[in-house]
């Protein structure tokens, strides 16, 4: 008996012993995301920079820099790190959907993580305009992968913690990194991934605070509605920027699936010779908006919030059609922070009209009406965009614009754009065959 029980007790702490050793191990992954995150971000802040450099030095220069390094970028994605061109959240999300671990190595892996930031940097570098928040989702999904390969856990669970993990390091913000797994990238809860998730992304936020600090990403305002005539902005934001997202997400999708007809087959079999062009037209957005739409908007964003800016009336289609021609021609860059820098823009031009209203809270709801309208997460929209700029008074409008600007959306594009690309990205499904119909007689009994 006394053997028995010394044999039961070895065995349960065998058990618990490794399922502490999963558990640090996955821990490990969050800090790694967590790490790959923050050094993404100093090193786009440096690409930008020296790309403004460059601008200043010859402010014509992005007219021969930008298309060749377009043409260049495009080239090696396809070549080298295929299927990581784009924002990588749709890549992560139809890694989640497949069943094979082969099928998914090629959406979510580690040379795909390499390569996604490396050409994003890239294609940050040569003016680009993109942001970083959209690959780190990717990068994240493919380290908790590959550590899933080693660990024999669950992938679908790991590829959704280290897509949140992704979110919540890149932009400082735990809750909005649980909010999209949830809502964006899962479309539900599954409660037994919820403690890995929950792990993966603490981890990841004390390794992002680590380096850069406690900090909130657009900074910190107080700006309120007071009057009704402050909550008319609420309706307009959400029509104008569920109307424009849905607009931006459509020619994505468009683009995304193929174009018909002469111009879509010049386009798949010219695809360096189409990012060159995308990449002129972006400099060229670049000449009449001054270089202002470059790189993420982040700056531009943050100085719309907090009035230090006033944004030129053009600013925003400018920037959503750049965006627009940096997605479509399969650059490596994500639409995260360009679109909240889109719906910044639109809000500062919606404040226009409300001069009484605080211009804080107006660029806000732009920000949550049009990055509503191009993802239709609304949950996801306004809790990131609350928690980057903690204005949790705002929090009741920014529901209300998020809301009005899903239904306004769905007039434009049915899907949000992640996950209608996200279906460019598995195979085709065959065609179930047709139930022979049921006889119209009654058996007898």
């Amino acid at each position: 008996m006394a053997f028995s029980s010394n044999s039961r007790r070895a065995r349960l702490l065998y058990v618990h012993s490794g399922r502490w050793r999963q558990r640090l191990f996955f821990v490990a992954g969050g800090l790694a995301v967590g790490a790959v995150a923050v050094a993404l971000a100093l090193l786009s802040d440096r690409a930008q920079l020296e790309f403004q450099r460059f601008r200043e030095l010859a402010p014509w220069g992005p007219l021969i820099l930008t298309p060749l390094g377009f043409g260049i970028t495009v080239y090696l994605t396809n070549r080298f790190f295929p299927n990581s061109g784009g924002s990588g959240i749709p890549q992560a999300i139809a890694a989640r959907a497949l069943a094979e671990t082969s099928e998914r190595s090629k959406l979510v892996s580690i040379r795909i993580a390499v390569g996604k930031v490396l050409l994003t940097l890239t294609g940050l570098l040569v003016g680009a305009s993109t942001g970083r928040e959209g690959p780190t989702v990717q990068v994240g999904a493919s380290l908790m992968f590959a550590l899933g390969l080693y660990s024999r856990r669950q992938q679908k669970g790991l590829i959704l913690a280290g897509s949140a993990a992704g979110v919540a390091a890149a932009f400082n913000t735990p809750l909005a990194g649980i909010v999209f797994a949830i809502e964006e990238m899962s479309r539900s809860f599954e409660v037994r991934t919820s403690g890995l998730i929950l792990g993966t992304i603490i981890a990841a936020g004390i390794t992002s605070m680590a380096f850069l600090g406690n900090y909130t990403y657009f900074g910190s305002t107080g700006d309120i509605l007071l009057g009704w005539q402050d909550w008319l902005v609420v309706p307009v934001c959400g029509i104008v920027g569920g109307l424009a997202g849905g607009l931006f997400a459509r020619i994505l999708v468009m683009f995304g699936d193929g174009l018909s007809g002469r111009a879509g087959s010049w386009i798949k079999a010219n695809k360096v010779a189409f990012a060159c062009l995308c990449g002129l037209a972006v400099a060229l957005c670049g000449l009449l908006s001054g270089g202002a739409i470059h790189g993420t908007g982040y700056e531009q964003a943050k100085a719309a919030l907090h009035g230090e800016e006033t944004l030129s009336t053009i600013y925003a289609p400018l920037k959503l059609v750049a965006t627009a021609l940096s997605s479509i021609c399969g650059l490596p860059g994500g639409i995260f922070s360009p679109s909240l820098s889109v719906g910044a823009g639109i809000g500062a031009d919606i404040a226009r009209f409300f001069p009484a209203t605080p211009i804080g809270a107006v660029v806000l709801l732009g920000m949550v009406g049009y990055f509503t309208g191009v993802v239709q997460a609304p949950i996801t929209a306004f809790v990131i965009v609350a928690e980057m700029t903690g204005s949790h008074e705002l929090l009741v409008p920014l529901m209300l614009t998020a809301l009005i600007a899903q239904g306004t959306s769905r007039l434009v594009c049915k899907e949000g754009v992640y996950h209608a690309l996200s279906k460019n990205f598995m195979p085709e499904m065959p065609a179930k065959p047709r139930e022979a119909e049921l006889p119209l007689t009654t058996p007898s009994v």
